[in-house]
């Protein structure tokens, strides 16, 4: 039996912390003639959130990277931060195993938690990311406990605000990853749209949509860019294979897909790419109905490359 390893593994800090593509490119033909040759996938820049991997990256990490690069992906998104080191290497010793590999790393997901921030803790966080040379930090999870009255998303939004500006001194930018409970009627008002969407300071938090959690709400990922133009900078793009009634709990779900392979028109989100201001667009699969990750992330770099993003 497999260890299994959740999001509050990877997340797990106490006091305080702070938190994670989509650069499409034109190739031209090699060669004479009119056949053209495939294009390198590096050449489209997506990123994989290393999430995804979760149980085989803790086995063999170099070797697991390796397979991640040779796919084509050309950023990482960590979930593996704990006690200043990154899936158990000092920063700058991971950084080197990401980049001799031809990847960027573009972000990584971290936690605030719920009883708020030490300036020593977040100032701890930052210096630790800028070694490792992320563009971004992401709060990717609300504890339940914090998801219970509007005053709690209140604090962390202004929280996440003074992390955000921690963050940017030392030249990384502070985000939020959502999921589907922060769209769930809190005290008559809706959290993401009125406190998170309202109360993050935009110069230091930005969003990272993931479009499934979005969709599993009810909510359409075009019609919130639209409303919200320029505050999504990050995409986690995962598909679905079931259509539901709207809800709000994480709990139970099962029906990820990768990208490509299910129900959700990401041609027509990516149509809205800049007026989100999207840079990156990251893969991510929270689980596989096959056990096997490595085959469902080839999957979706495939259909973004051969189908999606031509």
């Amino acid at each position: 039996m497999k260890n299994r390893h959740s999001r509050r593994d990877f997340i797990r800090l106490t006091a305080a912390g702070a938190a994670g593509a989509f650069l499409l490119t034109q190739y031209s033909c090699k060669g004479t003639g009119t056949k053209k040759a495939a294009p390198d996938p590096k050449s489209f820049g997506i990123g994989l959130q290393l999430y995804t991997i979760r149980d085989e990256i803790f086995k063999d990490v170099p070797g697991s990277l390796k397979k991640v690069s040779d796919m084509g992906y050309k950023y990482v998104e960590l979930a593996g931060y704990e006690n200043g080191k990154f899936y158990g290497y000092e920063p700058e010793e991971f950084r080197k195993l990401v980049e001799d590999l031809g990847m960027e790393i573009l972000s990584s997901h971290t936690q605030v938690e719920a009883q708020g921030i030490t300036l020593e803790n977040a100032t701890k966080m930052a210096e630790d990311h800028a070694k490792l040379g992320v563009k971004y930090c992401i709060q990717p999870w609300i504890v339940p406990e914090a998801r219970t009255t509007i005053a709690s998303y209140q604090k962390m939004a202004a929280d996440w605000n003074q992390v955000g500006k921690i963050m940017k001194d030392h030249g990384i930018m502070f985000g939020y990853h959502n999921h589907n409970f922060e769209f769930a009627e809190v005290e008559g008002k809706i959290p993401y749209f009125d406190v998170l969407m309202a109360e993050l300071d935009k110069e230091y938090v930005t969003l990272e949509m993931d479009v499934f959690w979005v969709t599993k709400a009810g909510q359409n990922p075009v019609d919130i860019i639209n409303k919200y133009p320029g505050r999504f900078e990050l995409f986690h793009l995962k598909d679905m294979y079931t259509k539901q009634e709207p809800f709000f709990t994480t709990e139970g779900v099962d029906d990820f897909a990768p990208v490509g392979e299910g129900l959700i028109d990401f041609k027509a989100i990516l149509a809205a790419k800049e007026t989100a201001g999207m840079k990156y667009m990251i893969v991510e699969q929270d689980s596989t109905k096959d056990g096997d990750c490595f085959g469902a992330i080839q999957k979706s770099i495939t259909n973004l490359t051969t189908k999606i993003l031509v």
